[in-house]
């Protein structure tokens, strides 16, 4: 899980494991939850599925930037 400081919210972006492919490659699905003052103000669904915890950790924390961005 990474984090981020972004505009007075805290940002997650999340890797969740899935069951190994038919290659037996781990694959990560990504998501992001925004708080502000240690509460939820909303949070991702999946946003797809990635090769790489990283990968799918920086794809919630861009969702979160771009929610934020939006709605700021």
């Amino acid at each position: 899980m990474q984090t981020d400081q972004y505009r007075g919210y805290t940002l997650w972006g999340h890797a969740i494991l899935q069951e190994e492919d038919v290659l037996h490659q781990e694959r990560f699905a990504g998501s992001g939850t925004i708080m502000r003052d240690s509460k939820v103000v909303v949070a991702s669904g999946v946003l797809g599925v990635f090769d790489t915890d990283e990968d799918a950790e920086s794809a919630g924390l861009s969702w979160c930037r771009a929610w934020v961005d939006s709605h700021g």
